[in-house]
């Protein structure tokens, strides 16, 4: 007899949601393989915004995961817009330019909102709405924006912390300081576990099915120069330094078929200071999303892209990206004081150079100045076209004769104090992973599911590709960690 039903590799949300939906579905004896020691557990979860992106036809929808909704911000009920299939399969086909796999993203969109409500009610999250992050105060309102403004409580560390508590709850065994090596297979060819690293050495943890949830290579900076190319090998990682792409490693090794955009990632715009590693103190704070509200500068003292061109939460993904591709990988962002009550609280976890005039500001920055004051003065001189202004939705008050343009919230910087915050691009997670059945086990390179393997969360290739809507990691995570890990179960 094997020593567990099914084994899951990695400890983040994925991993988890496989885990508990195994025990859901009948698997007895389900292990967990942590790679890292408790104390830096959880992988990427843990330093996540935790908001869930997912549909919804009535507000009365939304308030069974934040019923107090409506007490705390009057008007919210008049103010949430409906989030049908067709407005997320929309906005995630337009962020991947139309190449994200159809199946996959019908089978997210579809579950989306039953998985929320399975992990309220089997997982035991809490949620709240995501003001410091989403909601913008127009008034005496707060206006949200279609799809992603639901995060549980504590973010990452709420939703980490939760899944180990949960976990325990129903009895899955999580091994810490275990690194799983390769898989395990079968003369049959059906993988039966997996040998892995741990506290006492090398050990087998047979399985009857093996769930592989322990993320991408977003850690390994060898892959990410060898798929990603120059300068990936020397970004910053947001999250977890323990995801190297061991599990595709262990995978692709016996014949999986690697799927999706290998060349893509989600990378966000970032302090500048930020560490080389996510600071687990720090969490998602050296995020700087505002951009929309200003104006940012490369170090040649040149705009290089449309600040504006969609919401933040549809382009924050991709602009990390831009960002590290500028030289030394440095870019500046600029705003003045009517905006600095827009700009999200992360902000405010490191110090903004300040000045009274534009001139003053810029000679404290390490640029072209001379080309930066150019830049500002022709980009002031091309504000105040359409609008009016409205920060809660594309507003479209554009530049004209300026390139690039500024397609909404352009807004001429002359009110001060001046202020700017240094910024670089900060990796999150990668797009390339597995193709997968709509069950979530793994396709091998001759097109054949490969009997006993599973895979969910960033392992999963296809859905993403160049870009990223916020929200969508954790509930694709959700969802095809909920149906590896039933399908695991009841694998036979």
């Amino acid at each position: 007899m094997p020593d567990y039903d099914v084994v899951v590799v990695g400890a983040g949300n994925a991993a988890f949601a496989a885990a508990v939906s195994a025990r859901e579905h009948g698997a007895k004896r389900v292990a967990v393989l942590e790679k890292a020691p408790q104390t830096q557990r959880g992988g990427n979860t843990h330093f996540s915004g935790a908001i869930f992106r997912f549909v919804f036809d009535r507000v009365e929808q939304i308030e069974r995961f934040v019923p107090d909704a409506e007490r705390d911000y009057p008007g919210f009920r008049r103010g949430v817009q409906p989030y049908r299939r067709e407005d997320f399969m929309g906005d995630l086909m337009r962020v991947t330019q139309g190449r994200s796999d159809p199946q996959l993203a019908q089978i997210l969109i579809d579950n989306s909102y039953d998985t929320v409500c399975w992990l309220q009610e089997r997982g035991r999250m809490q949620f709240e709405l995501a003001t410091s992050v989403i909601g913008v105060r127009v008034g005496k309102e707060i206006k949200w924006p279609k799809g992603a403004f639901v995060r549980t409580v504590h973010e990452g560390v709420g939703l980490s912390q939760t899944w180990f508590e949960t976990a325990q709850a129903e009895g899955v065994d999580v091994h810490y300081d275990t690194a799983a090596m390769r898989l395990v297979q079968g003369e049959s060819g059906r993988i039966t576990g997996v040998m892995a690293r741990g506290p006492d050495g090398i050990a087998e943890f047979s399985a009857r099915a093996v769930v592989l949830a322990c993320g991408g290579f977003e850690t390994n900076p060898m892959w990410r120069r060898q798929y990603l190319g120059d300068p990936w090998d020397h970004a910053k990682v947001r999250g977890s330094n323990f995801n190297y792409g061991d599990g595709l490693r262990m995978a692709l090794d016996l014949g999986a078929m690697p799927w999706g955009h290998w060349g893509g990632c989600h990378a966000t715009p970032i302090s500048a200071d930020a560490p080389d590693y996510g600071r687990r103190d720090l969490t998602d704070k050296t995020n700087r999303l505002s951009y929309p509200y200003g104006v940012m500068l490369n170090v040649e003292g040149r705009r290089f892209v449309d600040e504006a061109e969609n919401l933040q939460s549809l382009t924050y993904a991709k602009y990390g990206g831009l960002i590290l591709r500028q030289p030394r990988s440095l870019i500046y962002q600029i705003f003045d004081s009517k905006v600095l009550h827009l700009l999200e609280p992360r902000y405010s976890t490191s110090e903004p150079y300040k000045a009274d005039t534009l001139e003053a500001l810029v000679a404290q920055l390490d640029l072209d100045r001379a080309e930066a004051m150019r830049t500002l003065a022709a980009y002031n001189a091309a504000c105040g076209h359409g609008g009016p202004f409205d920060p809660a939705q594309l507003d479209g008050l554009h530049t004209e004769g300026l390139a690039p343009v500024k397609s909404n919230w352009a807004q001429p910087l002359d009110t001060p104090p001046f202020y700017s915050w240094p910024v670089t691009g900060g990796i999150t997670f990668t797009f390339g992973g597995l193709k997968i059945t709509e069950e979530a086990q793994v396709v091998g390179s001759d097109w054949k599911p490969m009997p006993g393997l599973y895979t969910c969360g960033e392992m999963v290739g296809g859905l993403f590709h160049y870009n990223y809507p916020l929200g969508t990691g954790l509930m694709s995570g959700a969802v095809f960690g909920r149906i590896a890990g039933r399908s695991a179960a009841l694998a036979r």
